[in-house]
């Protein structure tokens, strides 16, 4: 064979295993592509309908308390249209009084029927939307200073929650501004954000929805770790 013949075998060869380098380099780009693209899904699960998983029992509220604490050292969670709608900051204080804070805050306690709030505790109806079934349902709530719980019964009568959180779990308190719940009364519908899941919930008038707001963050102990 002559030596122009082997050159050109060789140059072809070579020319091949670019291509097959090529070709693999853009496979590899393609499957880190798809990888990212898993990722940002996973990050952006949070953002999607909540499953019925997510909720918890009361079973399993208690073992919220030994939860590791994440930190939240320099991340702001929400723009400023959706901060809580308080002046104020979550109390620890065993001397502290509900009501008074409450009615301090401008609120008219007694021309408000849907509430009823003592020095330690509010409760009252609210529509829960489902987690599984996005459907709303009637609720009797509970929020109880001293056992430093926000819980929920299917209503006034029964005796074991069905749900809730523990205070050091709740991070945020706001309306709904963007309806993200498709709420039927957007401007009476908050949320509860805990560190599992967001509970929407739509008071019967926009004072009762207030109300709630102001008194939830009073136990909010989660949100202090924006702070840190």
């Amino acid at each position: 064979m002559s030596k122009p013949t082997k050159e050109k075998e060789r140059k072809c060869s070579l020319l091949c295993c670019s291509g097959l380098m090529s070709s693999s380099i853009e496979e590899l780009q393609v499957r880190n592509s798809r990888t990212e693209s898993t990722e940002d899904d996973k990050r952006s699960d949070d953002s999607r309908p909540l499953s019925h998983a997510s909720d918890f029992s009361r079973d399993n509220i208690l073992s919220l308390s030994n939860a590791p604490r994440r930190s939240r050292r320099g991340v702001a969670p929400y723009s400023e249209s959706q901060r809580p709608l308080t002046r104020y900051l979550p109390v620890d204080r065993d001397d502290f009084d509900l009501r008074r804070h409450v009615e301090s805050a401008g609120h008219q306690i007694e021309v408000c029927p849907y509430v009823s709030v003592t020095p330690t505790s509010c409760r009252g109806y609210l529509h829960k939307l489902g987690a599984k079934f996005h459907t709303w349902s009637k609720r009797w709530f509970v929020f109880d200073r001293e056992t430093k719980t926000f819980v929920y019964y299917w209503d006034k009568s029964e005796k074991k929650p069905r749900g809730g959180a523990y205070f050091q779990v709740i991070e945020e308190v706001y309306l709904d501004h963007g309806n993200t719940s498709k709420s039927p009364n957007p401007l009476t519908t908050f949320i509860v954000k805990t560190r599992q899941r967001r509970y929407y919930l739509m008071a019967p008038s926009g004072e009762a929805a207030r109300i709630w707001i102001d008194v939830i963050f009073t136990g909010a102990q989660g949100y202090t770790e924006y702070l840190e």
